[in-house]
């Protein structure tokens, strides 16, 4: 085991070996990130984030990639019942609307490091047991520009994370344990583009049944499908706009609110 700053247990040897490709590379995810990242736009990025930095404006976050499948699987195969937590904030907050996420947010001052935000903000968020969860890697710190956020992702597994639902509806839409190979599936993967003036940059995408995962969760997602050795050849010339990719999300539950 290995002690993260904020006191919070780190165990990366708890991951099962399906996992052990992606918590064996960790510092590959940031890289496979800023891959799909124009130069001019990291400029642009690195200037906010310097901006931030001065005027006090930015804000220590974290968010939980929680992992759940089965321990025991053989080898390093991605077993077919992998899955990640992810969550679609309600359509009436004034901030991130509708948009798909991981559990996460804002560091409170009682909070001890990102670990200690990322397990108690996933509680609040999904009602998930957080001794059922074990920490494994944080990952690089990322800056956010329209938020302002400054996220750590924080990886971690449960072979059974037990009942996620809805805890707050004024705060999130869904709560969905979603199955690995509906991302690694390549007739769900798109690049999304936010609006007509930067459609040169245009992230990769991911079109579910009851949601799309763009923006900086879908950025992290591809990242870690990459490094993980789990991608395969996907279609990066379907270039849709936000509005027209969101028109293609369907209504019927294919995940459902509550997973048990």
């Amino acid at each position: 085991m290995s002690a993260t700053r904020d006191g919070h247990r780190l165990t990366p040897d708890a991951a099962p070996a399906w996992l052990k490709p992606l918590v064996d590379n960790t510092d590959g995810v940031p890289r496979a990130y800023r891959r799909r990242v124009p130069p001019d736009v990291l400029s642009a990025l690195t200037v906010a984030n310097a901006s931030a930095t001065v005027t006090g404006t930015k804000r220590d976050a974290a968010v939980l990639v929680l992992f759940s499948g089965p321990e025991d699987a053989p080898g390093e195969a991605l077993p077919d019942d992998a899955d990640l937590l992810v969550t679609v904030r309600a359509s009436t907050l004034r901030h991130h609307a509708g948009q798909a996420a991981f559990p996460g947010g804002a560091t409170d001052p009682d909070d001890e490091g990102p670990v200690h935000t990322a397990l108690r903000e996933a509680t609040e968020e999904t009602g998930l047991d957080a001794t059922r969860i074990r920490p494994l890697a944080t990952l690089q710190r990322m800056f956010i520009p329209p938020s302002g956020f400054h996220v750590v992702p924080v990886l971690a597994y449960s072979p059974d994370p037990g009942p996620v639902a809805v805890v707050d509806e004024s705060e999130t839409a869904i709560v969905a344990r979603v199955p690995l190979r509906a991302f690694i599936n390549p007739d769900n993967r798109l690049m999304v583009y936010r609006d007509a003036n930067s459609r040169r940059w245009a992230g990769p995408a991911f079109l579910l049944d009851e949601m799309l995962v763009w923006g900086f969760t879908g950025q992290v997602i591809s990242a870690i499908l990459d490094v993980a050795g789990w991608a395969v050849p996907w279609n990066t010339d379907d270039v849709r706009g936000l509005d027209e990719a969101m028109a293609l999300v369907g209504h019927d539950a294919g995940y459902g609110e509550s997973q048990q």
